[in-house]
Order: structure tokens, then sequence, then C-alpha cells
């Protein structure tokens, strides 16, 4: 890895134009590596550098969003487009044309279905906990400080991908790292509150609906939520409300595993989670070409949400 690190650093200060991209919709952990790299990467390089993506209100106070722009305020082209935290396959319409035309290419990712296809430098590590965790190293690599805005980024990345400590993938390195962040100007309690707990009206009264009409299979072992476009929009639900309700479903005793279906207009987003046994990664590829980790994945189906919850619901308990 340290060589493709070399090769990062390379690119980037040959460029004249960069675009940092997270995936479709993309999540704390984007958004903290994307605004991170892109800190350090205007300490060495003269580059105008681009962030893609669009913030809801779990992100909207991080330090440097104004700089976080949507598809229609990018330019045509880039000289380098790196991709963070996702698979370029998962890459809005727009951000994919751009992948396309860019001179080099690059992924920063620690997913493991993530490919290193397709890319000129490549930092794929599946063990790091986080992409921000990555970013840290990246940055310690380059001698680049930490500052308490690049701090706070990264610290966003490590708590909603390790859902704040809680979920298996922490390690003693991951708290290590989070007390030096806070060491170099994170005040914890506000990120904690605003990007795992805040929830909009309309978000909890979502969340209650989905408790609520939640189903359960295989004796308890799989539970199943449903988020409608009927309820969806009579509620009046905006970007970031559905974040943690798939891990409500898994909180639940006697579940190993717990799948949120959202219906869209032509497609059904599923979030996958799970406690100690079953790799959901897996099953949401053969499903529907998903994937992610082993206890959290996501994918797109592109049916009716009736189709998922006559099939997926079986697979699940049969992987239970």
């Amino acid at each position: 890895m340290n060589d493709a690190i070399g090769d990062l650093h390379q690119i980037l200060e040959d460029a004249g134009t960069v675009l940092l991209t997270g995936p479709m919709d993309p999540d704390g952990d984007s958004i903290g590596a994307c605004l991170a790299l892109a800190r350090a990467a205007e300490t060495f390089s003269s580059a105008a550098i681009h962030v893609a993506g669009e913030l809801n209100y779990r992100y909207d106070w991080i330090p440097d969003a104004e700089r976080v722009l949507t598809d229609d305020q990018l330019s045509d082209r880039y000289d380098v487009v790196v991709v963070m935290d996702g698979d370029r396959g998962r890459l809005t319409p727009k951000v994919t044309g751009l992948f396309a035309s860019a001179s080099k290419t690059a992924l920063v990712d620690h997913h493991q279905s993530s490919s290193a296809e397709g890319y000129d430098v490549v930092l794929l590590d599946a063990t790091s906990p986080s992409t921000c965790e990555m970013v840290h190293r990246v940055l310690e690599a380059w001698n680049i400080p930490l500052e308490p805005a690049t701090a706070t980024h990264l610290y966003t990345g490590i708590i909603f991908d390790t859902g704040g400590f809680k979920h298996e993938n922490t390690r003693s390195a991951t708290h290590r790292l989070a007390a030096k962040l806070l060491d170099h100007g994170v005040a914890p309690a506000p990120v904690h509150a605003k990007v795992l707990h805040e929830r909009t009206t309309a978000g909890l009264r979502l969340l209650g609906e989905v408790l609520g009409s939640a189903t359960f299979y295989g004796d308890g072992t799989v539970v199943m939520g449903i988020m409608t476009r009927e309820a969806m929009q009579r509620l009046g639900i905006q970007s970031g409300d559905a974040e943690g309700i798939v891990d409500a479903l898994l909180n639940t005793a006697g579940v190993e595993v717990a799948v949120l279906a959202k219906e869209t207009a032509d497609s059904v987003k599923l979030s996958f989670r799970s406690k100690t046994r079953v790799n959901v990664a897996a099953i949401a590829h053969d499903f529907a070409g998903g994937g992610g980790h082993v206890r959290a994945a996501g994918a797109r189906y592109s049916g009716r949400i009736e189709d998922v919850v006559a099939v997926l619901p079986p697979l699940l308990v049969d992987a239970v």
C-alpha cells in the first residue's frame, strides 16, 4: 500500500483539476474521507479540487460543507477522479461519465466487495474499519499535520462506520486514533448527536411506522422493515431520515439478520445488517449485485417491493 500512497500523491500533485467523490447517497465515511483528502491535497497540489456529493441534514454542519458540489455544479471534465469509500459502479450517472473521461483514476476504499480493476492507483484495505482510517494513514505518510477540521472529518467517518464504536469492526487502534483526533480539536458529543442520533420530526414518525410494521421470519431470527413511497411522501421524508433504522431493527433480541427495503420510483434500495454469523455482503451481491461488508451491506433491486418481500426473507432465513 505504501507504493500506492506515493502514486496517489504524484497524480494529485501533477493534476490541474481533481474530483473526489463518494458513491451515490454518500454516508459519513465517504464524506469525511473526501473532505479530509481534499484539505490534505491542497497542501502540496495547485490543482482545483472539487468534492462531489449531496449533504443531508446529518452532515450540513461539517467543516468545509460548502465545498461539496451537486452533480449540476461539477465541471465537464477532470484530470483525476478519486473514488472514496465505494466502488465506481455506485457513482451517479454524471460522475460515472467524469470518471470515464479522466486521464487518471484512483480508488481509496475498505469494502471487501470492491474491485481493484479499472483504476490507475488503488488503495484497497478490506481490513480497515473505515476509509477515514485509511486516509489518516495516507496523511501520516505524507507528513501532513492534523488540524481541527481534518480531525473532525476523520472522526465523522470513523464513528459512522463503527456505529459509534459498537460494531465488531472496532479495534483497539480505532479507539487510539479517536483519542488522537479528540486531542486535535474534535468535539465528540455534537458529532455523535448529528451523525448517529438526531432525527427530523418526519424521520421519527417514519422510524415508528417501520418498527411498528416490521415482519419477523425464521422464529424471529430475521426481520424486515419496509419504507414505501406512499409513507415517505405522506410524512415528508428527506435524505438522511432512513439512516439508523436498519440498525434499530437488528437490535432486537433473537434477531440475527435485519433488512430495510426502501421503495423508489424504479427500484428498491436494500440495507442489510447481521450480528455474528451471516455474510450479508454475499447475500446482497447474489440477490441484486450489491455488496459492502460482512455485517453491513446494501443493494438496489430493479423490481417491485412486493417481489422483494416474497423472495428475500426465505433466502435470509436459509442463511441463518
